[in-house]
């Protein structure tokens, strides 16, 4: 039996404003032509399907448009669960359609774990498999009155370390013969590396479990939610496929992949990663204005299918000003369009009313930047104070959720 994770489509999402969608449409068409040709029996998809709870009709068309293509492939099931970007409800609004095209999503935590559990029967193999969603902090955690951000952090991690335990020990009251057991998550697993393009569940302990807390049950652990590729404190079971493509210019030092898992009757006999193709060059350049010119006009030279994006970098001792307007005159006669330039190392924290008074691209900034200048301004120590930290950041959260 071969099973693919794949995780972070986000379609919708806009870098720099600038749409993704034709990034988003060759990956899920590459998607499917590698499943047809590689005899993929099953497709995991570990949350954040969309960038945002209300996706566009457009990138509710690629969602719905791949997975009825899905039927011109050997692939049998396709198990979905919802992640920190997804609205729940529109996940799971076409459940029992999907369901008779043997697709399975999981918008939310259920009622019952058991609603969270698939068994396959697939050629005389038999897969269990645990698709848990993306757990939100009002779902699985019962509030106290009068509990301190610690207690409310401490007591999330239990939950959702409890939460896999329960969903653990019914695969376990299920599985009558030796057969794989494979689980899915969204969540931050500490010993991940990060990249800019994350939105962090929380900051601090928050959401953050080990690798040691996952249950021994679990033969593969799908995971979504950060976006680099890797292995969770270098265990080959445990792993993020990262996002297909790249999200951001912190994303262009590795390849983007997806996993396949391969089983037989009793046990994963194989991990393999595939890299996916590059659908649209994200290039960093730094140096002088000079320098970034000539890099300019290199790519230019060079084929690309679709349009380059560049970041430029100026040098320190460049002026931002007059860089700007010489990257940017440059690069009008030239096939590619330049989305971000800045000076290496310029002063992270500007205050706010000169940021937006120069419109030094505020919409660059996180909610979480933006917080941690304002209090820098007003000389709030956020240091000494972790729980006001905390605390924006779960008022964040459910206003992402809402």
């Amino acid at each position: 039996m071969k099973i693919l994770h794949t995780s972070d489509w986000h379609l919708g999402h806009r870098l720099y404003e600038q749409s993704q969608n034709e990034e988003q449409s060759g990956f899920l068409k590459w998607l499917k032509t590698y499943i047809l040709n590689n005899q993929i029996d099953v497709l995991l998809v570990a949350g954040d399907i969309f960038d945002t709870g209300v996706p566009s009709t457009q990138s509710q068309k690629l969602y719905y448009d791949f997975l009825i293509s899905l039927r011109e492939t050997v692939c049998k099931h396709v198990v979905i669960t919802g992640g920190n970007h997804d609205a729940p409800g529109t996940i799971n609004a076409p459940k029992e359609l999907l369901n008779a095209l043997s697709i399975h999503v999981v918008g939310k935590a259920t009622e019952s774990v058991a609603d969270e559990v698939f068994e396959f029967k697939i050629d005389g193999q038999r897969l269990i498999m645990a698709a848990v969603p993306y757990l939100r902090d009002q779902d699985i955690r019962r509030a106290v009155a009068g509990e301190s951000f610690d207690q409310i952090g401490d007591r999330y991690k239990q939950a959702l370390i409890y939460h896999y335990a329960e969903v653990a020990e019914y695969c376990d009251s299920i599985k009558k013969t030796v057969s794989p057991v494979i689980a899915m998550g969204h969540l931050f697993a500490i010993g991940g590396a990060t990249s800019d393009s994350e939105q962090s569940i929380y900051i601090g302990s928050l959401g953050d479990i080990g690798a040691g807390d996952f249950p021994d049950t679990f033969d593969y652990i799908a995971l979504g939610h950060l976006h680099r590729p890797q292995k969770v404190n270098d265990l080959n079971h445990l792993r993020y496929s990262g996002s297909p493509y790249m999200l951001s210019f912190s994303e262009t030092g590795y390849d983007k992949k997806v996993v396949v898992v391969e089983t037989n009757k009793e046990s994963i006999t194989r991990i393999n990663e595939v890299s996916v193709p590059k659908f649209r060059e994200l290039l960093r350049l730094e140096g002088t204005i000079s320098e970034c010119i000539s890099q300019l006009e290199q790519i230019h030279q060079e084929v690309h299918e679709l349009t380059p994006w560049v970041e430029v970098i100026l040098d320190k001792k460049s002026n931002t000003t007059i860089g700007f307007t010489e990257i940017i005159k440059a690069s009008d006669t030239l096939d590619l369009e330049v989305l971000k330039v800045s000076l290496k190392n310029e002063r992270r924290f500007e205050g706010l009313e000169k940021l937006i008074e120069n419109s030094k691209g505020i919409k660059e900034l996180k909610p979480i930047e933006v917080f941690k200048m304002k209090c820098q301004e007003q000389e709030f120590d956020l240091d000494n104070h972790p729980e006001i930290l905390d605390a924006f950041n779960e008022v964040l959260q459910v206003a992402r959720e809402t």
